[in-house]
């Protein structure tokens, strides 16, 4: 039998292009999966810098600790605040009373609080109030206000707690109303407001709306959950509670520093003349920061002294009432001093000391000035009259198309375009304006019947090869005055131009405005100082200079921080060198501060305060006005200048003339430096300033601008602008004829640096002067309207003004002399 085929056998082969699958990765690594692969390492990032907190997955043992620690801060922090208040020789709690509506009882007022059987109060007639409240064993001292502003304010600013009274049955004034705006710009503690009186509105279902409509009103000043009423003992009690038991939020600016209110003032024995001087002691707790006997301190408005020694002053503790009562005396070393005065002690001098480098500068004298210069300062540059560098290089006539490459190949003249081209230029080798006017020209100025431009009538008339023929002196004087009076009627409708000047045709303009420079660019160019020398203030030298504002004020706030006597113990300061006549200005009655200064807080610098003009007030506020300003522990007669906020690369502003309603800008003057942001008030005196009582309305002092004090700097430029116009007389295509914005010849080469603008947008410069009567003619960038006006801006550096201390014996304000 033959064989058969043998079987096939298939050999299979293992494919190499089979992909296997990809393992899970998820995107989000589990925390157990991270825990594994750090093995109680930290773990970095790839670039092995530290993740933040936030970026650290912590386990839940890490989230309970952390959620721990800042819980025990907080109340770490809640126990220190507090605990100069606790214990039998802990520091009252400063509560200021102060009625905002005419009809008020700030006496009934503290009796309805302190009415209580577990109260025992100490009071002093017409003054504090002092009460014991065993329940929560805090003691609270009532201070009273009246309705003089600066009494109020001097009474809230070392306040715990301000209680605001309201009247059921009276509205608040605008004299009360003004009054809680200054309470809320100067910066206050936690607020309580109570209602007198409700028990009386009848019937009593109107008794609710009141207090909902009085939550309302107050609402817009001080954020209230409820407004609480004397006449219930519920409501009473409440208050009670919320003093005794509230931490006091404090004001920033009090608490960087060391403040007392003081409870006694003692005089020396011996007194002389009016005009000694005496060592003057005063006795308080301190509250805030450690009190430095190195610093000195603020007492009210009389001014800061330097301390000679600081002492205890314990008060001895009363035993509790029984038949053998007895009185605790307090450790014999309560008179021992806690802390003297050493070298390192501020000295009063508000100005460095004066120096012969300072006599010796190479100031230029202002008699000097004018004739030893041929020509306005622009930016940094003086160019003379037979000098025509500054003047841009006419521009050539070129073909069609040329680059600017080409450009340079064409010398002088010469050129190989046909004369066909030539007509599209006019004889001063501008392009001939043939296209449509754009909006910036002025489309007024059109003729709407032919859509012709009038400038274009005007050309005909006034060829650049005419001959110029001065007006006689008749005729000039007509058509300016025609002019002027023209002019001031548009400056009174729209206000385009409110630095614009006019200068009489008899008065010199380069010697009128001699002070005054161009700049390119207000914001840009660079303020040339040394042309300033001769203006600058007598003691301009002897300011504080501050370079690094920021490490300065870390480096003095931090220092506060450490050492002097701590807070919560009642101590007596012993001033030197105190006038025996304010002796005659202190009441027990009404509350005096003493607030401690940081370092170098008593030098004048050129400090800044942005201001901002109330929108309600009833006309502009005037730069250099008389203001009274309270900033912090001190109040000042100032005359500041205003000038634009923001910050500039060349530090130059503009000085503003006028501070609008609703506006703000920055007040400028000669003080004390004040560190930190402090709010600042401003008052306008009234006509009379013979009191600044409420209850006297023509001499009060009226709130018109709130601020907050800024970095202080010598090097910041207020540059005040002022514009000379003048009018079109004749025009050809873009050269002008302008004149009235000069009256000789004279001074158009004095200011011909300087670069022309328009109304309507257009700029240009100086070509040529014409005759003897100011006329000049002028090349411009675009055509311009016959309706346009011709200006060129100056600018010259206004220095600030000193300011005077506010004394409460003043009835006048002193005018500084113009420096």
């Amino acid at each position: 039998m033959a064989p058969g085929p043998e079987p096939q056998h298939h050999h299979h082969h293992r494919s190499n292009t089979k992909t296997p699958h990809k393992p899970f990765k998820s995107r989000h690594a589990t925390k157990g999966l991270i825990k594994e692969l750090n093995k109680g390492r930290n773990a970095l990032n790839e670039n092995g810098s530290r993740k933040t907190p936030h970026q650290q997955v912590m386990s839940k043992l890490d989230r309970r600790n952390q959620a721990k620690q800042i819980r025990q801060l907080k109340h770490q922090e809640n126990s220190k605040s507090t605990s100069i208040f606790s214990g039998q020789q802990g520091a009252p709690r400063v509560v200021a009373i102060v009625p905002v509506c005419e009809e008020h009882d700030v006496n009934a007022a503290i009796h309805k609080l302190s009415d209580g059987k577990d109260l025992d109060a100490q009071t002093v007639a017409g003054g504090p109030t002092r009460v014991k409240v065993d329940r929560f064993k805090q003691t609270i001292l009532y201070v009273p206000a009246t309705r003089h502003i600066f009494t109020a304010l001097d009474i809230c600013r070392i306040a715990d707690f301000v209680i605001l009274v309201l009247s059921a049955g009276q509205d608040a004034s605008e004299d009360g109303e003004q009054l809680l705006r200054a309470i809320e710009s100067q910066g206050v503690s936690n607020v309580i407001t109570v209602v007198q009186n409700l028990e009386k509105i009848q019937p009593s279902k109107k008794q609710s709306q009141i207090l909902s409509s009085l939550k309302s009103y107050i609402n817009h000043f001080f954020p209230q959950d409820k407004v609480h009423s004397l006449d219930s003992d519920r409501d009473c009690a409440n208050v009670i509670r919320s003093l005794c038991s509230t931490v006091p939020k404090g004001v920033k600016w009090r608490e960087d520093r060391s403040w007392m209110l003081v409870e006694d003032v003692r005089w020396p024995e011996s007194t002389t003349d009016s005009g000694s001087r005496g060592n003057v002691v005063v006795s308080g707790v301190v509250r805030g920061k450690g009190l430095k006997a190195n610093r000195l301190v603020q007492i009210g408005d009389w001014g800061h002294f330097q301390i000679e020694k600081i002492t205890d002053a314990t008060l001895p503790i009363p035993a509790k009432n029984g038949a053998d009562a007895i009185v605790v005396e307090p450790s014999t070393t309560s008179n021992a001093a806690l802390e003297e005065f050493d070298a390192d002690q501020d000295d009063l001098a508000e100005l460095a000391p004066f120096h012969e480098n300072m006599a010796n500068s190479d100031d230029i004298p202002v008699s000097e000035i004018s004739t030893t210069k041929r020509g306005v300062l622009l930016d940094e540059h003086r160019y003379f009259s037979d000098d025509e560098s500054h003047l841009p290089p006419p521009p050539k006539r070129l073909p069609k198309g040329t680059s600017s490459y080409q450009a340079a190949w064409f010398l002088g003249e010469v050129s190989d375009f046909s004369d066909e081209d030539e007509d599209e230029l006019d004889e001063d080798g501008d392009l001939a304006m043939n296209g449509a006017p754009q909006p910036e020209d002025g489309l007024e100025g059109l003729d709407k019947a032919t859509q012709r431009d009038p400038a274009d009538a005007v050309a005909s008339e006034y060829p650049p090869s005419e001959m110029f023929l001065d007006r006689s002196p008749e005729d000039e004087m007509v058509q300016l005055a025609e002019y002027r009076a023209r002019r001031k009627d548009e400056a009174l409708e729209d206000r385009e131009f409110p630095d614009e000047i006019e200068l009489h045709p008899n008065v010199l303009a380069r010697e009128r405005l001699a002070r005054y420079r161009g700049l390119k660019s207000l914001r840009t160019s660079r303020w040339e100082t040394h042309e300033d020398k001769a203006y600058e203030p007598e003691d301009w030298e002897r300011l504080l200079l501050v370079p690094d504002y920021k490490h300065a004020l870390r480096q003095f706030t931090n220092e506060a921080l450490v050492g002097g006597v701590p807070p919560g113990k009642r101590v007596s300061v012993h001033l030197r060198n105190v006038p025996l006549s304010l002796r005659t200005t202190y009441h027990p009655t009404e509350p005096l501060a003493a607030i401690s200064l940081l370092r170098h807080e008593q030098k004048r610098a050129v400090v800044n305060f942005t201001i901002t003009l109330s929108s309600e007030a009833s006309r502009p506020l005037k730069s250099k006005e008389d203001l009274v300003l309270q900033c912090g522990p001190r109040r000042f007669h100032i005359n500041p200048l205003f000038s634009q906020t923001g910050n500039t690369p060349n530090n130059v502003h503009k000085f503003l003339r006028y501070l609008h309603p609703g506006q703000t800008a920055m007040a400028t003057f000669i003080a004390p430096l004040t560190w930190g942001s402090v709010p600042a008030i401003f008052f306008k005196p009234s006509p009379s300033e013979c009191g600044n009582d409420f209850t006297d309305s023509p001499s009060r002092l009226n709130l018109v601008a709130t601020g907050t004090s800024q970095p202080p700097s010598s090097g910041r430029v207020i540059a005040k602008r002022v514009i000379l116009t003048g009018h079109p007389y004749k025009i050809h295509k873009k050269l002008v004829t302008v004149r009235y914005m000069f009256f000789n010849k004279e001074d158009v080469e004095w200011f011909k640096a300087l670069q022309l603008w328009t109304k309507r947008g257009r700029s240009g410069f100086f070509k040529e002067s014409l005759g003897t009567h100011g006329y000049y003619k002028a090349t411009f960038d675009g055509r311009v309207n016959p309706q346009d006006a011709v200006g060129i801006s100056l600018y010259k550096r206004m220095f600030p003004r000193h300011a005077q201390a506010w004394a409460p014996e003043s009835q006048t304000l002193e005018t500084m002399e113009v420096e």
